[in-house]
């Protein structure tokens, strides 16, 4: 099974062409037409697709996390993605996917996976409110696969801030505001609402105003709204934001090709940007900058994100 996500020297090729690639997988579930629903996470998440082992229960675990297995020697905290999302089946999970956000391992327990399949980010779309509603806002965005079924990106980020508490206050322990007289400012772009939540706690703790914007082509439409208005009024950008900080995946317009937008406009592209991901293979962070980047930040490591942002606001 470990052989369906291999090749990433391949995957790393589709950096700035706005497209991805997604394991597809089951969680049991019917769509009302008698095929399973579908979903999907970012291939280069998954390191490999087992079956299950033996898994270690351990007490007062959240509801839909099993336990443990132990993996080369970690123990790797295992989810029922069924169970945690709620959803009735009458077919148990069998099938284990071990994935790594932001260096946390863990695995997600399916009932199947199909294939690895490619889609451009311009054809993936937020969720109808609906949908999202009923998977507890656990979907992050949705696209039609080409035989017409509709496939649901999970919000891995949320799962995890869920399931296993990785994102609590004292990640911002240690952030103080900044020391300095001058108004900073900057414009951020992700689809997930954890993520939304967090960076705009760090901005607060560093006392620098943020806009933000839920997808890199909204983030590009209010980036050249700006930028007219401040060529209009004969100003730099630099006087409106001082940098953009931006996801890698998004629906619409993933973070690369927004950063390549940003570097092709001479308006634009001295304004530093730092990708904000929790792709955080040395892999991903060179297509980041080989696209220009200027700086890669793992997610939820809001200090190292004010770290980032400090270095680059004594440089304006």
């Amino acid at each position: 099974m470990a052989t369906l996500i291999d090749s990433i020297d391949e995957r790393t090729k589709l950096a700035g062409t706005n497209h991805l690639e997604v394991l597809l997988f089951s969680l049991g579930t019917n769509d009302g037409t008698g095929r399973n629903e579908v979903f999907g996470i970012n291939v280069f998440k998954v390191r490999e697709v087992l079956n299950i082992p033996e898994i270690t229960s351990a007490p007062e675990m959240p509801d839909g996390v099993e336990g443990f297995v132990s993996l080369r020697g970690d123990m790797v905290p295992i989810i029922n993605l069924q169970k945690f999302c709620k959803l009735t089946s009458n077919d148990e999970p069998n099938i284990l996917m071990i994935t790594e956000y932001n260096t946390h391992v863990q695995g997600f327990l399916v009932n199947a996976v199909d294939t690895i399949q490619r889609l451009n980010w311009e054809q993936v779309k937020e969720p109808p409110p609906l949908l999202s509603k009923r998977l507890g806002g656990l979907v992050t965005a949705v696209s039609e696969l080409p035989d017409k079924r509709l496939v649901m990106i999970m919000d891995v980020e949320q799962v995890l801030a869920e399931a296993g508490d990785f994102y609590d206050d004292t990640l911002f322990d240690g952030i103080e505001k900044l020391d300095t007289e001058r108004q900073y400012s900057i414009l951020f772009a992700d689809d997930s609402s954890v993520a939304r939540k967090q960076i705009t706690k760090a901005l607060d703790h560093l006392g620098v105003k943020h806009v933000g914007a839920v997808n890199g082509a909204e983030a590009w439409k209010l980036l050249t709204a700006m930028a007219d208005k401040c060529e209009e009024q004969g100003r730099d950008i630099i006087t409106e934001i001082q940098a953009v900080l931006t996801d890698v995946e998004m629906p619409e317009l993933d973070g690369y090709v927004l950063t390549q937008k940003i570097k092709a406009d001479p308006r634009l592209q001295h304004l530093p940007v730092i990708m904000h991901s929790s792709l955080t293979a040395d892999a991903n962070m060179a297509m980041g900058k080989g696209v220009g980047a200027d700086a890669y930040v793992p997610k939820f490591q809001p200090r190292e994100l004010a770290a980032t942002l400090e270095r680059f606001f004594a440089a304006v």
